[in-house]
């Protein structure tokens, strides 16, 4: 073999490698782009659960924010504060997940589940009123979007129904014998 030769095959194995590399390099990043998102995913969970957890657990703050979803102004201040503080922590989670979900960085599946939850959370009076009277603001991209979900009563009729029947102990169903 001659030395043209031996170059040519040189440039041709290099360039297989190259082309290898860069497979690999490709299945790696997307590997990657799996794992992020489900540490993202993982620690809004984990943040959204501290959050109903503490509503759950606390009688008061319990009382807090379902009187405050329904009818804030039959709080006092403090419980208002209060109930801004939740709704803060609620939103900014939702505010998260929807920039994740717009960088592909979030299943569409699990987005469809938290944007059909946050248009449930917006059907109440309550919630309405505090987006409306927030201090300080989201980013103007999420703000647009909850807004829209307000103006065109984006949630599930039905759904607000069963859970209003549901709280009102109005949905027991018959026993079986």
């Amino acid at each position: 073999m001659d030395i043209d030769t031996l170059a040519k095959l040189g440039e041709f194995v290099g360039g297989f490698f190259v082309v290898v590399s860069l497979v690999y390099l490709a299945y790696q990043v997307r590997q990657n782009t799996r794992s992020l998102r489900s540490e993202n995913y993982a620690r809004v969970l984990d943040r959204m659960s501290t959050l109903q957890s503490r509503v759950s657990v606390d009688a008061d703050m319990n009382r807090v924010f379902t009187v405050g979803a329904e009818d804030p102004y039959r709080l006092s201040r403090m419980e208002r504060t209060r109930f801004a503080w939740a709704m803060y922590e609620m939103l900014g989670n939702a505010e998260f997940m929807y920039h994740q979900h717009a960088e592909r960085m979030l299943s569409p599946v699990v987005w469809q589940r938290w944007e059909a939850t946050l248009a449930w959370w917006m059907s109440h009076p309550g919630m309405r009123a505090w987006w409306t009277a927030k201090p300080s603001p989201f980013s103007a991209d999420f703000q647009a979007f909850v807004d829209d979900i307000i103006r065109e009563d984006h949630f599930d009729r039905d759904a607000v129904k069963r859970w209003h029947a549901f709280v009102a102990g109005e949905d027991k169903p018959a026993t079986v014998a």
